[in-house]
């Protein structure tokens, strides 16, 4: 029944799905492809919006406009409540999401071929961290937005859980599942009994031993590594030349994050930069952060770090190109100088785990399976570091992209089928 469907709106990708044949499946978006990139891209040339790997590709090709993508980290922040020019037009983020939702929706009932009203959504443990106020209104911000796209009646799954679904439909006997979903915003933490008997239940809250989430994802390490290795290439670390003081780093900040890029297109930006170049050591350098923002370049910028990170995890060696700001320069670097610029991020991923084995009163030993899922799940230093607490329990990986879509169907039918 198509009316039913799971919805799974991604940081980095998003998909959507429904059962199709008494099985659940996810729909063609784009391309024939399930996944559609969360992006934006508002064409000012030809006064059009395209979304997801069109998005991309039109601000890659160098037409005049503005791309935003990590478009759900905004969830449950100051920005929800701020605006942000769009062709010389102040336009609330709030708009912008519900722009690329109805999107996804409207692609989704196409893929299908008939309209969608009862939904569940996917949604990280914890939207924000240790802001429970934050948390609620980020949730209650996505449900209004899927109400005033045509959904009647709306549901949330924690992703974790959901792809833990998904994990359950090739489980033959009893385990006990940690699920490990690193996506593109957060890391989120299940511990979950699952059965080939009780895949079928409704309420499955008695098999839930406990959920734990942390606000890092593979959107952290690409800022964590280009705050490392690529920003100071374009200035960050250098001094002023008559203060004892640092270059400011804000600058570089917004840079490497991909939902605040666009603030450094602002007109009074331009000017604080000037006015930094004046004072600075390094003209030379510092002159390319002036360039890339004049050639709004930052996303393409952003774009090289995020695929140099999945070379150097593939691989074990990646570049990233700054011909952008610089005829030939480019940053090589390996899998050790990756990891280095996540440490921190890894150890606090790795406290998330054992706080769920706290929370739980589970010993590691108890558990029986690792479930991996989420796009950023691939990364070597991350894996070593949970692997290590569970020597002997069975390793799954699932599809990185479609697990928590799968299971959000799964669970939408058991709801409203």
């Amino acid at each position: 029944m198509m009316a039913i469907c799971g919805i799974d709106f991604g940081t980095s990708n998003s998909t959507a799905g429904c059962m199709i044949d008494g099985r659940p499946a996810l729909l063609p978006l784009e391309q024939g492809k399930a996944t559609i990139p969360s992006a934006l891209f508002y064409d000012y040339e030809e006064e059009a919006v395209y979304t997801g790997r069109a998005a991309i590709q039109g601000y890659l090709s160098g037409s005049e406009g503005r791309l935003l993508r990590s478009l759900k980290s905004v969830l449950g922040t100051s920005l929800m409540d701020a605006t942000t020019e769009i062709c010389n037009r102040p336009m609330g983020f709030r708009q912008i999401l519900a722009t690329f939702f109805n999107d996804l929706k409207q692609r989704a009932e196409a893929a299908g071929g008939e309209p969608l009203t009862q939904v569940v959504l996917g949604r990280p443990v914890q939207f924000v961290d240790d802001d429970a106020k934050a948390d609620r209104l980020a949730q209650t911000t996505l449900e209004g937005i899927a109400r005033d796209a045509g959904f009647h009646e709306i549901g949330f799954q924690f992703e974790p859980i959901a792809a833990a679904f998904d994990y359950e439909q090739q489980v033959t006997q009893e385990e006990l599942a940690l699920i490990v979903d690193i996506g593109g915003g957060t890391s989120d933490f299940s511990l979950i009994r699952l059965s080939p008997d009780r895949h079928r239940q409704v309420d499955r809250s008695a098999d839930i031993l406990a959920n734990a989430g942390v606000h890092i994802g593979g959107t952290d390490f690409d800022r964590l590594l280009s705050l490392s290795e690529v920003m100071p290439l374009l200035g960050l670390g250098g001094r002023l030349a008559h203060k004892d003081a640092p270059v400011p780093s804000s600058y570089y900040h917004q840079l490497a994050t991909w939902h605040t890029i666009n603030f450094l297109y602002e007109r009074k930006v331009k000017r604080e930069l000037n006015e930094v170049l004046a004072e600075v050591a390094d003209k030379a350098t510092f002159m390319r952060l002036i360039k890339l923002v004049e050639e709004r370049a930052g996303h393409q910028l952003a774009i090289a770090v995020e695929q140099a990170k999945i070379d150097a995890c593939d691989s074990g060696h990646a570049d990233v190109s700054l011909s952008m700001v610089e005829a030939g320069l480019r940053l090589a670097f390996d899998l050790p100088t990756l990891e280095a610029a996540i440490a921190d991020a890894v150890a606090s991923i790795d406290s998330t785990v054992a706080l769920i084995l706290q929370q739980a009163a589970i010993s590691p030993e108890q558990v029986t399976t690792l479930f991996f899922t989420g796009g950023a799940s691939g990364i070597p230093s991350l894996r070593h570091a949970v692997l290590g607490r569970f020597g002997h329990a069975k390793l799954v990986d699932g599809d990185r992209f479609g697990s928590v879509g799968t299971g959000l169907v799964i669970d939408a039918q058991r709801r409203y089928g």
